[in-house]
């Protein structure tokens, strides 16, 4: 059997049959997964998959560029910066409410009435401490429970109820902006500590003992002298706080006498001094601020206002309602 040869297709007939095939194919090809793009369609001589390709590369980095350079997404607050931000500003006001003078006041007062409780608590442990020393002082050698030994144990407790008095009235009106000076408490105060001390230290003296020790010595003089200790230091820390200064007392210039008082008034100046008067409504105006307190001293007022003890007391009597004094101030 004779074939015939078939004439050789041209260039062109091998592109467009290949480009009949590409689109054969594209047009049965099974469906992609979903969401995937489909090919873009030849748009010209040398449209290869390879240029497809690096077509999507070159489109994808534009639109990249575009949105990496703008920097709303770092104008976002993340969960971390909010929380830290949140703390910041939290520290912030509570330092901005640490500097107020009316949480300072109520800051000083807890602390005040800290150290007034803890020292009390002291002193009576420390007066607790001594009373079996004080008991064997006064039992002398009483049989144990025997009338004389019994009572024996009642004299530390009644010396130190007494000084607990007359501590903690010190101590609380010392709270309170007007400490007790009154030399008489302060004699009754060291009279029933050395009594105290001295009923504890005198059975283990060297010249009261056969057998001397020094630490059974301290170790009775304890108690005495941490409460020794404890009521000489607990005023002195009232007095501190009592002056404090929380920071809301207004700056007030110092104020000037007159050289003379005026004639008509004679019921509000102090013959040749203070204006009793001014200083009255100043003293008032700090009352009425917490400043001073109702009522104040003339110590306080004296602190307070700046002046001298006759004008102190002056505006003293004055805020009171009574009459001032008549002493001449200089």
């Amino acid at each position: 059997m004779i074939i015939n040869e078939l004439p050789e297709p041209s260039p062109d007939e091998v592109r467009r049959g290949l480009a009949e095939l590409e689109r054969y194919a594209a047009a049965h090809a099974p469906a992609g997964r979903e969401g995937a793009e489909p090919e873009p369609e030849p748009i010209g001589e040398g449209e290869t998959r390879r240029v497809r390709r690096l077509r999507r590369q070159v489109a994808e980095a534009h639109l990249l560029a575009e949105l990496l350079a703008d920097d709303t997404p770092l104008l976002l607050d993340t969960p971390r910066v909010r929380r830290y931000r949140r703390r910041a500003i939290e520290a912030a006001r509570l330092h901005a409410l640490a500097q107020d003078p009316a949480a300072r006041a109520w800051q000083a007062a807890r602390v005040r009435r800290l150290l007034v409780t803890v020292a009390m608590l002291a002193l009576a442990l420390a007066l607790g401490w001594s009373t079996a020393g004080v008991q064997a002082f006064a039992a002398e050698g009483a049989d144990p429970w025997s009338p004389k030994w019994v009572f024996a144990w009642f004299v530390e407790p009644f010396l130190s109820l007494a000084l607990l008095v007359v501590v903690g009235a010190r101590a609380y009106m010392g709270t309170r902006g007007q400490p007790i000076e009154s030399k008489t408490l302060t004699r009754i105060e060291w009279l029933f500590l050395a009594l105290t001390l001295g009923m504890n230290a005198w059975p283990h003296l060297p010249w009261a003992t056969e057998a001397f020790s020094l630490s059974a010595l301290v170790l009775h003089i304890l108690g005495p002298i941490v409460a020794v200790a404890i009521v000489t230091a607990l005023p002195i820390i009232l007095a501190a706080f009592s002056d404090l200064d929380h920071g809301g007392r207004e700056r007030l210039t110092p104020f000037r006498y007159r050289a003379n008082a005026t004639p008509g008034r004679a019921s509000g100046t102090s013959s040749g001094g203070a204006d009793i008067d001014a200083l009255a409504e100043r003293a008032m105006r700090m009352v009425n601020t917490g400043e001073l307190p109702p009522n104040p001293s003339a110590h306080r007022i004296r602190t307070a206002l700046g002046i001298g003890m006759d004008a102190a007391r002056a505006v003293r009597d004055r805020l009171a309602g009574g009459e001032p004094h008549r002493k001449e101030i200089p």
